[in-house]
């Protein structure tokens, strides 16, 4: 992806907090008062955060600047960073005006003590991939709404399994792919969707590749300020690597993600975004491939993607910028602050009243708030955040085995190919288990 036109993450975090406008909605008049600051506490939604790192803490930030919430617990295996969210929590509050009902932040390494709390409304997960599962399968049975950092999951089990949890106990469960909140992105889309490409063709979606499967990280000794073993979790044990989870004065971002035992590499990292946003122009919101290929050197030259209507999509990393639509009479391009057409026409073109106008959220925050507070789906419901997921683990598992693979997005299972369907689930370690 060109490294001259694509905002690095940081970049775009920032500019995402900068910009979070509230989204308006009609909501009834008991819980008017929650948008406002000065909210009664029993009128705010009460939150627990889960995982502090990097992510967590620009959650954090942002959920502590929006209207009608109370923070009140944060967890982290991690004591420093821990700590340090603690501190940015309450500096937070004792800088406000109307914080008579404020009683601290509880900070603890053990996620169920936020489950437990019957005071907490809703968690925020931003823990490393392998982590996201079983606090947001426990919160739902907890009765408590979520908001999970995307990549939703580590596997396609797991985030079939969050689905399952959320649907049964009737809880509001935001992704946290926070493209969807962005106009630009939503105007490719709904400009595919109306046709005004034509009929669509392909999609193209840079990003990187699959994580490292056999990757060797000499042992370390563990730091005093972090429990391992509650890291590794459910995870394949290993020895400590501070290439897995670096100090947090550390400015790069955490290697864990391009290993396979903790995450999907680049195409879970970049491509819960970006193959996510190829979906809703698609609008297989609800379905997703039925052949995956990868290249093989020969006819296939990148991996590629079949769905049953005869959409393609594939992953090529070179000139595409982003997201790139191509249809029979035009193209759209789009990424972070980017958006190029062909013709350059549709970049001003207005929608017609009778278009299909897809689900406008400016705020990825607010809106899972407003769908708390109206018990509706978010823009990126865990729905969709599962099948978007999944078409990035069918890749990699096409990348893993190196041969053609076969989906039913129905069943959620590979056709006649038990070596496939064994890698739907990762197993876990010892004595974690996963409960829907």
């Amino acid at each position: 992806m060109s490294k001259t036109s694509r905002p690095t993450r940081r970049e775009f975090l920032k500019t995402a907090a900068a910009s979070t406008a509230v989204f308006p909605a009609i909501v009834p008049s008991t819980v008017l008062a929650a948008r406002s600051a000065a909210s009664a506490p029993s009128d705010r939604i009460v939150l627990g955060f889960i995982g502090t790192g990097k992510q967590g803490s620009f959650l954090l930030r942002g959920f502590l600047n929006e209207p009608g919430t109370q923070v009140v617990a944060v967890c982290d295996v991690d004591k420093r960073k821990l700590q340090a969210a603690k501190q940015q929590a309450e500096t937070f509050y004792a800088n406000r005006a109307a914080t008579e009902s404020f009683q601290g932040i509880t900070a603890t390494e053990e996620y169920r003590e936020v489950l437990d709390r019957k005071d907490i409304d809703a968690i925020v997960a931003a823990p490393p991939d392998h982590w996201h599962a079983l606090p947001a399968v426990e919160a739902a049975r907890a009765g408590k709404d979520i908001y999970c950092e995307k990549p939703l999951a580590n596997s396609i089990g797991e985030a079939r399994a969050m689905v399952t949890a959320a649907r049964r106990y009737g809880q509001v469960f935001q992704t946290g792919s926070m493209q969807r909140s962005n106009d630009l992105f939503r105007f490719a889309c709904e400009l595919v969707r109306n046709g005004y490409i034509g009929r669509l063709q392909k999609v193209t979606v840079n990003v990187g590749g699959p994580p490292d499967h056999a990757y060797i990280l000499p042992p370390e000794p563990v730091p005093d300020y972090l429990n391992w073993d509650r890291w590794v979790g459910p995870a394949p044990w290993r020895p400590y690597s501070s290439v897995l989870a670096p100090p947090m004065e550390d400015e790069r971002w955490a290697r864990w993600r391009y290993h396979w035992d903790f995450g999907g590499g680049a195409m879970t990292d970049w491509g819960a975004h970006h193959f996510d946003i190829g979906q809703w122009g698609m609008g297989m919101d609800d379905t997703g491939p039925v052949e995956i290929h990868p290249p093989n050197g020969k006819d296939i030259r990148a991996l590629t993607y079949k769905y049953a209507n005869g959409f393609i999509m594939a992953r090529e990393e070179g000139p595409v910028n982003g997201v790139l639509f191509t249809g029979s009479e035009g193209e759209v391009e789009v990424n972070r602050g980017y958006l190029k057409t062909k013709p350059s026409s549709l970049m001003r073109l207005r929608l017609k009243p009778t278009d299909v106008r897809l689900y406008r959220s400016d705020n990825h925050f607010a809106d899972w708030l407003r769908c708390i507070r109206t018990r509706s789906k978010p823009i990126c419901d865990v729905e969709i955040g599962c099948r978007s997921v999944t078409v990035c683990h069918l890749g990699n598992i096409a990348y893993l085995l190196n041969r053609s693979l076969y989906w039913d997005p129905v069943s959620e299972r590979f056709r006649d190919d038990e070596a496939a369907n064994r890698s739907i689930m990762r197993p876990y370690r010892s004595p974690w288990q996963l409960v829907s």
